[in-house]
């Protein structure tokens, strides 16, 4: 490898190195500009042209949409980042699994969540942004109510429905769908900055939903 070559090699490591660290200061800005609810901070996270539903987009919109929700929803939050993993598709676009374990004051109950959030992120003019953020739901319930059994989603006010945190791999429905062990010999350990989407198998998530 000629000087020229480690030097490129070196600093597209460094930025790796620099771009993974905004992108998990961007994941902790988001949870305290949510619960502080400082809607502009959080919206400025965002690209510019973020999708807000199916027919709004930009930043005001977000903001919008986040301020009413939050209003109506709920008196306080706090939102405790735990797992993270980021992967680059290439160097001005990354993926990444961000667990998430909040603590919501909605009326007279004190609710707990267990979530992940499933995001897509984009560098422009030299800063990272999120591009997209997919929420995956495990359970949400009173602190004082364990969500054992089904539908674990159990929001005051609402029917207990089922999230879809195990949805976007396809290895939980397969783990159970048998009874002991696969007969077949161990796959291959996925390739660097590919572990999210060999785990993925090709499954698409959409607004909550995924395929």
């Amino acid at each position: 490898m000629t000087d020229a070559h480690l030097q490129d090699d070196l600093a597209a490591r460094l930025d790796r190195l620099e771009s993974r660290d905004e992108i998990r200061q961007l994941i902790s800005k988001y949870s305290l500009a949510l619960d502080m609810r400082d809607m502009d901070a959080m919206a400025g996270l965002f690209a510019e042209d973020v999708k807000v539903g199916k027919d709004a987009s930009g930043r005001r919109a977000l903001r919008d949409w986040l301020d009413e929700t939050m209003r109506v929803q709920f008196d306080g939050t706090s939102h405790h980042v735990g797992t993270t993993i980021i992967e680059f598709v290439e160097k001005d676009h990354a993926v990444g699994v961000v667990y998430s374990k909040n603590e919501h004051e909605t009326g007279a109950e004190w609710v707990i969540m267990q979530m992940m959030y499933y995001d897509r992120y984009e560098r422009m003019g030299g800063r990272w942004y999120f591009r997209r953020r997919e929420p995956l739901y495990w359970y949400a319930t009173d602190l004082n109510k364990p969500p054992i059994g089904q539908r674990k989603m159990r929001w005051p006010g609402r029917e207990p429905y089922e999230g879809a945190f195990h949805a976007l791999f396809p290895s939980w429905a397969d783990y159970w769908a048998r009874t002991g062990p696969e007969d077949l010999p161990v796959a291959p350990a996925a390739p660097l900055e590919k572990f999210i989407e060999t785990m993925r198998r090709g499954t698409h998530v959409r607004g909550n939903r995924v395929r």
